[in-house]
Formats: C-alpha cells, structure tokens, sequence
C-alpha cells in the first residue's frame, strides 16, 4: 500500500496522488503481480516530511492487522483519531521500525535546524525559533524515541491540514507569476521607445487573439465533456454514453473511487483546444492553473462528502442533476484576471524593496570583497617578508661554518695566522713570499745575532 492510498481513502488527498486503497477482496500479493509498466507512480506530496509519512505507511501496511482496520475505515474514523489507536495491536516488530524511523526523523529535523541556523548566523538576522518548532508539528516532541499513537494521530493530522491548504498555495504562486510577468511586460514597453513600443503592442495583440482562436471548452463535468471523452479517447460512440460504464473506464486502478489524478486526466483533451507548447502565445503555466480549476470545479459539484475522492454513487447522482447538461462555455484563465491593479501596484512595491534590499546587500558583498583582497594583498606582504627573513638567517648560519674551514682574512683581504699555525703557515709560502725573521729579545738585553739569510745573492760593496 503506497501512501497515496492511505492519504487519499482518509480524505487527507489534496494533491492528487495515484493509488487510493484496495477495496476489491484480492490478496495484497496481487498487486505484484502486475506489470512494471502498470505500476503507478508515487508522487511526492510536496510536504517536508513527505519521505516519512511514506516510510511510515509502507511499515504500518505490513501488519495484517493494521491493513484490515484501515480498509473498514471511513475518513471520520482515520480523522478523528480512532484508527490511531489501532496502533496498540500492531506486531512488535512493526513497532520497532516505526521507532527507528522517527528517530532518524528527529535526527533529521535537528541537522536542518541547525543548517539554517549556522547559514543566517553571519547575517545578523532574527531568527524565528517559533517557525523552526512547528517543522516537529507531525510528531510527538516530548518523546522523540518511540513511534506511538498520539505519533500517528499528529501525523495524520498535519497532513491534513498541510495538503488541505496546498490548492490553495498554488494558486497563490500562480497569482505571483501573472503579476511578474505583467510587471516585466510593462518595465519592458517603457523601454521602448513611441515606434517600438506601438509595434510591440501590436503583435502582443495579435498574440492574445490567436490564443482566443480556439474551439469551445465544455464545461468540466458537463455530459459535453465527457461525453467528447468517450468518444476522442475511449473511441466509442457518443450516442451510447453510459455514465456507469464510462467511471469504470476511467478509474484505471479499480479501486472504486476517482481520485483526484484520474479526474484531471478527463480535461486532457480541453486543455488541448487552448494550450499547444509549440506557440509562443500559449502559456503552459496557465494551462495547469486550467487543469487544477478544472478538477476543484468537478469536486465542489461531484464530491458530496467532501473526501476529494469521487464515488460511483456520486458520480451517477451528478449525472442525474439538471446542471449535468450545462452547455455554456468555460471561461479560461486568461479571460477571467487573477489579481486587481492595487495587487499588481503592492506586488511592485514589494519588488522594489526586494530590490533595494538586494542592492544593500550586494554593496556590503562587494565591500566585504575589496577587504578581502586587501586582506590578501598583506597577507602575500608578510609571506614574502618572512620568506626573505628566512633566506638571510640561512645565510648567517652558513657564514660561521664557512670560516673554520679557511684561516681569517685581515683588513686588506690577507690571510692571518696565530700561534703554532703561524710557522706552519708561513713555512708553506713560497720562498720570495717570506719574511724575513728578526733576532729575539734574550735575558742581558743584547739581542742574538740574526741568521743570515738564505738563499739571499751576496752583497757587492
């Protein structure tokens, strides 16, 4: 069981999912036994726990118990917490892993709150710790070790609420990007200048026309609707429409119930009259604001019980009311303007500030940047400094070990020598290079006689 079953047969669909439960008496082996082609697609719910509502579904569907008890239930019993307590009779081993994931889920959320955290820390902004507690809204905060039935009693109903309010979002973005792209239309006339701009007018006229160049949209869920989808898609006969037989055609799953997704599959072929992604003038975001006013509308006249799942019983009474044979006309999204001038007007004010704030904040980047590079610039000062430092003290330190191994040098670059290695040193000169030795001081002041010279030419008189 995937969680769009869980969520949708609980009436906690707002996002159209794919699979809503089994209600048909198969075993749930069955279900394996279909093709991979056949095999619906889990679509993320868009929430930020959407990992874990999925994971703890698959765990609750492996107990016998737990799957019985949500298939007798209806959407007040899963809402009001009845079914929660159902959780007390699950296997232990259902309840370990039901354990194990929430730990990781509060593992989780505690990395992602200090992520934010250490990311606005620097840039001296409030932090909004309230904001931050409700991201912990679908489970049990006070005991973050065990998986229990106030656990899933939290977790269905934030759900709930969270995908309630999901329409609702998009269509707000929706909202916002009509007014940007308004806003950018016009920042770009006023550019222009008288010629350009008139010429620009015009072919935007021209574009808007041959977007209204189309053939009549059926109103969603009028008999002209569906009967073009009986015959366009199931290629049978339009005169033999059969409400019954067409809602099994087209609850392709055979659980009994259109979901929100199937619905949305019978507009294919109107939008397909407006929205071609291969002309300039037609806007693909527009067509799925289309498609989702196209299934709310459905659902507001069809869903009686407000579980935003389509009965067969609520389909034929549909069929059986006077607006059933509605042959006006949809009215698009572009005919029918989503926003006023004084929102457009307030959207741009907020842009401007956002654009001022962006301003500041690029004027502190680029000062914080030149301070950087300032700071690098010393940074390579001193580097090269203490490199050179470095290089002299080598130096210094090779002079001495230089020197013991050459005899000192006098003033004027001659070699000088002391004690023993004097005679030595002097006894290694060439013999022209020697001088000459002086008597010696004796005891009686008379000096000795000096050694003649050797090897010296003899003086002629």
């Amino acid at each position: 069981m995937t969680v769009s079953r869980f969520v949708q047969y609980s009436a906690l669909l707002a996002l159209a999912w794919s699979v809503p439960i089994d209600r048909n008496t198969r075993p749930p082996s069955s279900k394996e036994n279909k093709p991979a082609e056949e095999q619906p697609e889990n679509q993320d719910t868009g929430l930020y726990y959407d990992r874990y509502l999925r994971e703890v579904i698959d765990v609750l569907e492996t107990d016998p118990h737990f799957r019985e008890k949500l298939q007798a239930a209806n959407a007040d019993d899963i809402k009001s917490g009845k079914l929660s307590k159902e959780l007390d009779f699950v296997g232990h081993h259902v309840r370990s892993k039901l354990d194990e994931l929430k730990r990781q889920e509060v593992s989780r959320l505690r990395m992602l709150i200090k992520a934010k955290m250490d990311a606005t820390a620097h840039q001296n902004v409030q932090m909004d710790h309230a904001a931050l507690l409700k991201q912990f809204q679908h489970l049990d905060q006070q005991n973050q070790q065990t998986f229990e039935a106030k656990d899933l009693e939290l977790l269905i109903e934030t759900a709930t609420r969270d995908l309630e309010s999901y329409d609702s979002a998009r269509h707000e973005e929706f909202k916002r990007y009509e007014m940007l792209k308004e806003h950018e239309r016009r920042e770009y006339l006023r550019s222009l200048d008288q010629e350009k701009r008139e010429s620009e007018e015009k072919r935007e006229e021209e574009r808007r026309q041959r977007h209204k160049e189309h053939p009549k949209i059926n109103v969603p869920g009028s008999r002209d609707q569906l009967k073009k989808v009986w015959e366009e898609t199931d290629g049978l006969d339009p005169q033999e429409f059969n409400p019954k037989t067409f809602f099994k055609l087209h609850d392709s799953n055979g659980d009994g119930v259109l979901d929100e997704q199937e619905l949305e599959a019978l507009f294919t072929k109107e939008l397909e009259k407006v929205y071609d992604p291969k002309n300039e003038e037609d806007d693909m975001t527009e067509m799925e604001e289309e498609r989702l006013r196209m299934r709310e509308h459905v659902m507001r006249n069809v869903d009686a019980n407000r579980d935003r799942l389509v009965t067969l019983e609520e389909f034929l009474k549909s069929t059986e009311r006077k607006d059933f044979a509605n042959t006006d006309e949809w009215k698009t999204v572009d005919e029918k303007p989503v926003y006023t001038e004084e929102e457009l007007r307030q959207f741009e004010a907020e842009l401007m500030a956002q654009e001022a704030e962006l301003g500041k904040r690029a004027e502190e980047l680029k000062r914080e940047h030149e301070e950087l590079k300032e700071r690098e610039r010393e940074l390579e000062l001193q580097k090269r400094e203490y490199q050179q430092a470095v290089i002299q003290m080598a130096q210094r330190q090779k002079a001495p070990q230089a020197a013991e191994g050459q005899p000192p040098s006098g003033p004027n670059g001659e070699l000088q020598f002391h004690g023993e290695n004097k005679g030595a040193a002097e006894n290694s000169l060439p013999v022209e290079d020697r001088k000459p030795v002086q008597a010696a001081p004796v005891a009686d002041g008379n000096p000795a006689p000096a050694e003649p010279p050797q090897n010296q030419p003899e003086q002629t008189p």
